[in-house]
């Protein structure tokens, strides 16, 4: 097993034991790519959504927020394409009798490329340096040999996937010589398409039912509402319409914990602009998204960004911001330019008029639209992954933290009582009534005061408030910081400012 193969393993069973998620149903064997977030996974989640919530909408003048419905008329997915074109190209292995997307075969087989070449580049510029002439010229070599069979294999790839050529594509894995991961055996079937919308019937009557979908994205959502927004709110273009829903696709091929699910929610932005401008919007939204991950300090080093070199029917541009998971650099937001598509379709199959009219150039159009999207899921899947660490203390302990960015931390603040007894347990929950009308608490008065430090060092706390015997001379207890372990001596009456001081990011 590799390192970080161990790593996910830990942090999935972490995950569980002390209450972040649970598989769903469990007690009847659990259900697949379904889960179920626990008490501190919830807490956790609802404050990634404040904060998104607060960045994208509170702290913007020309976006405003909708909730809109998870049953839509089934034409919204005809109109929107989901109907005809939401497919994924699945193929079986005959041996393991496992499923996967082709596509994503394809992609793993060249990212295992790739990663060759990155470790011959590292070689050859240790043998560059070290005047190793022939030496250098032979990886090099190799390093072109690796890049030609990638842009000859994508190439190949992309016409096929545009095409949507699947005969073709069974001959490139075949060619490839692809082995199921399970089996390790090249005995594939035919690639298959199939979609991953979920429909259901809405009806007093079964006979007489209709067709519906559990809605497979959000962003429709804000498109047929982009009328009674922009009228009710009195919005200007330009301005955005922001969203967090749960969406559904049949996922197949579901996998890596909560990273691909068939019930999954995400925080969408739709920001409506005159036709022309919307690659200049783009490329603010790109910038202003990418701030926005790094300014919670997991590490800049872990976001790239990937340029779509397969663009979406819909888009004129496309890229995502990835984030280094344990398995890997994978798609953590997208940022689409999705042109006039969306509302000019809608427009088309309602046979209502859906149009701006501008009092600036006085003339009326149909607005283009550039997309943020980004997983809930994954962003909290990206947060624990980032958060996980095993530290082996002077002592030759290890403590496991989840060094949660403060702001996102499901507790804020853990009050303790040094001792059960002297008064200390009244004073510390007079200290934890009045923090709790500001922030979400725990009080913990169990074992020795280490062992309730780890418990929430666990959890991801990042302050804990000790009540000891100074406390009841002068007021003053003591604030341990998570992520130091450093104590500071501060007064009562000041421990809600710290804390806010301690809590500020920039949005």
């Amino acid at each position: 097993m590799s390192k970080n193969e161990d790593l996910f393993k830990k942090i999935i069973s972490h995950a569980k034991e002390y209450g972040f998620i649970f598989p769903s149903s469990e007690i009847y064997d659990g259900l697949s790519a379904v889960y179920d977030y626990g008490p501190y996974g919830c807490e956790l989640k609802n404050n990634i959504k404040s904060y998104w919530w607060k960045s994208m909408v509170q702290m913007h003048e020309n976006i405003v927020g909708i909730d809109s419905a998870i049953f839509m008329h089934p034409t919204v997915w005809k109109s929107s394409g989901h109907v005809d074109a939401f497919n994924d190209p699945l193929i079986d292995n005959k041996d393991s009798k496992k499923r996967y997307r082709a596509d994503v075969l394809i992609e793993d087989y060249l990212q295992k490329i790739e990663d060759k070449i990155t470790k011959e580049v590292e070689k050859a510029a240790k043998r560059f340096e070290n005047f190793d002439e022939q030496m250098f010229r032979q990886t090099n070599a190799r390093v072109i040999e690796y890049q030609k069979k990638i842009d000859e294999i994508r190439t190949i790839f992309i016409r096929c996937m545009e095409n949507s050529d699947w005969a073709k594509l069974k001959v490139l894995i075949d060619e490839l010589e692809i082995v199921c991961p399970i089996s390790g055996s090249k005995n594939w079937t035919e690639i298959r398409q199939f979609n991953l919308m979920f429909s259901t019937q809405m009806g007093s009557v079964a006979e007489d039912a209709d067709v519906i979908y559990l809605r497979p994205e959000t962003a429709q959502g804000i498109f047929v509402n982009f009328l009674n927004v922009q009228k009710s709110s009195r919005m200007k273009i330009p301005f955005g319409i922001a969203q967090i829903g749960k969406a559904f696709r049949n996922e197949i091929v579901a996998r890596q914990f909560i990273f691909r699910m068939k019930e999954f929610e995400q925080m969408e932005m739709q920001f409506f602009v005159r036709p022309g401008e919307e690659l200049q919007w783009f490329n603010y939204w790109k910038e202003e998204r990418m701030r926005w991950h790094i300014a919670l300090g997991m590490g800049k080093e872990n976001y790239r960004l990937h340029e779509h070199e397969k663009l979406a029917h819909y888009a004129n541009a496309a890229i995502d911001i990835e984030f280094q998971f344990p398995f890997g650099f994978k798609e953590l937001e997208g940022i689409h330019s999705r042109t006039d598509f969306d509302l000019k379709s809608h427009q088309q199959y309602s046979g209502k008029k859906i149009q701006y009219f501008d009092s600036e150039t006085n003339e009326s159009y149909v607005p283009y639209v550039v997309e943020t999207s980004i997983g809930l899921d994954r962003m909290f899947l990206a947060i624990l992954s980032y958060s996980f660490v095993e530290e082996v203390l002077e002592d030759n302990s290890v403590r496991t933290v989840l060094k949660i960015p403060p702001v996102l931390a499901p507790i804020k603040i853990a009050v303790f009582p040094l001792v059960k007894k002297d008064g200390m347990p009244e004073k510390a929950r007079e200290i934890l009534k009045g923090l709790q009308q500001h922030f979400l608490c725990q009080y913990d008065e169990k074992d020795a005061i280490g062992r309730r430090y780890r418990r929430q060092d666990a959890i991801g706390t990042p302050y804990c408030i000790t009540v000891d015997n100074q406390t009841l001379e002068d007021n003053t207890v003591t604030l341990r910081n998570r992520d130091s372990m450093q104590q500071e001596r501060i007064a009562i009456e000041n421990i809600e400012k710290r804390v806010w001081d301690l809590l500020k990011i920039n949005y």
